[in-house]
C-alpha cells in the first residue's frame, strides 16, 4: 500500500520568498554531511572498478584504529563521534525555528519509550535478516565488497565505542536523511513519492563505496524508513532500529570466533 498523502501542517508552508533560502540551507546541510559523504562514496567507487582487482576481492573496513597508541585511538575515535554529531544538531537547530520543538516536530523525543522500542526492534529484524542473506548473494555475484565492520584493536573501550559509533551512525543518518530531509522537502511542497524516493537514493548513494549491491539494499531500507516515517512522524523508532542492526554488526565482528565469521562470509 503506498503512504498516503501527508502535507505539511499551514503554518509549515513556506513563502515564495523563502523557497530559495529554505533550498540553499537544505543543500548546506547535506553537504555538510551526508551529501558530502554520497560523493566520496560514488568517487571511491569508481576507484573500485578502475583498479585490476575485481570489486569481490577488495574490502572496506569501518570503524578502524587511528593511532598505534591505545588512548591516542580512544581520543580520535571519540572526536569523530562528537564532531559527526554536529550536522545532527544543526538540523535539529534549523527544525526549530518560530520556538517550535524539533525533537517532538520529528518524534525524537522519549514520550513513547516502550512503544519505540518495540516498533524499532520489530524494524531491525525486518531489515536485518534479509539484509544478511542481501550481503551474501552481492557478495556471490561480486556487487559487493567484503564489508569489515569493526576495524578496532582488542581494548577495554572496544566495545563502547563500538556502540556509541552505532548510535552515532544512527542518529545522524536518520535525522538528517529522513527527519531533517523529509521535512523541509515536505515544506518546498515536494510530492510524497518524490520525498520517499530521494530519501532512500540519498541512503543508498552514501553507501556505494561499499558497492552497488549494499546501496540497493540501502535503498530499500530507505523506502521502508521513509514510509514509516510519513505513516506516524516518529524518527526514534528509527534510530532505534539503525543502532541495534549496527550494535549487532559492529560488536558481532568484534567478538565472533574467526571460524564463524568465515561461515558467515565476513572474513
Amino acid at each position: 500500500m503506498a503512504p498516503e498523502t501527508v502535507p505539511p501542517p499551514a503554518d509549515d508552508v513556506v513563502p515564495t520568498g523563502s523557497r530559495r533560502r529554505l533550498q540553499v540551507e537544505v543543500w548546506i546541510i547535506l553537504g555538510l554531511s551526508l551529501g558530502q559523504s554520497a560523493v566520496y562514496a560514488m568517487v571511491r567507487l569508481y576507484a573500485r572498478y578502475t583498479v585490476d582487482v575485481p570489486l569481490a576481492q577488495q574490502s572496506a573496513t569501518l570503524n578502524p584504529t587511528r593511532s598505534p597508541r591505545p588512548y591516542l585511538d580512544l581520543t580520535y575515535q571519540l572526536l569523530s563521534i562528537g564532531f559527526a554529531l554536529v550536522p545532527v544538531a544543526l538540523a535539529l537547530y534549523l527544525l526549530s525555528a518560530h520556538g517550535r520543538s524539533a525533537v517532538r516536530r520529528i518524534g525524537l523525543d522519549r514520550t513513547r519509550p516502550l512503544r519505540d522500542l518495540a516498533v524499532g526492534l520489530g524494524l531491525a529484524a525486518l531489515i536485518g535478516l534479509p539484509g544478511i542473506a542481501f550481503y551474501l548473494l552481492g557478495r556471490a555475484l561480486g556487487l559487493n565488497v567484503q564489508v569489515n565492520p569493526a576495524g578496532l584493536d582488542a581494548y577495554w573501550w572496544t566495545i563502547p565505542v563500538l556502540i556509541l559509533a552505532a548510535l552515532q551512525n544512527a542518529l545522524l543518518e536518520e535525522v538528517v536523511a529522513v527527519g531533517y530531509l523529509m521535512e523541509r522537502l515536505l515544506e518546498l511542497r515536494w510530492s510524497v513519492p518524490a520525498v520517499v524516493v530521494t530519501s532512500a537514493l540519498l541512503r543508498g548513494a552514501y553507501h556505494l563505496y561499499q558497492g552497488p549491491g549494499m546501496a540497493i539494499g540501502n535503498v530499500v531500507m530507505g523506502l521502508v524508513f521513509s514510509w514509516y516515517y510519513l505513516r506516524r512522524r516518529r524518527v526514534m523508532p528509527l534510530v532505534v532500529a539503525h543502532t541495534t542492526l549496527d550494535v549487532v554488526a559492529f560488536v558481532g565482528y568484534a567478538t565472533l570466533p574467526e571460524e564463524w565469521l568465515e561461515m558467515l562470509g565476513l572474513a
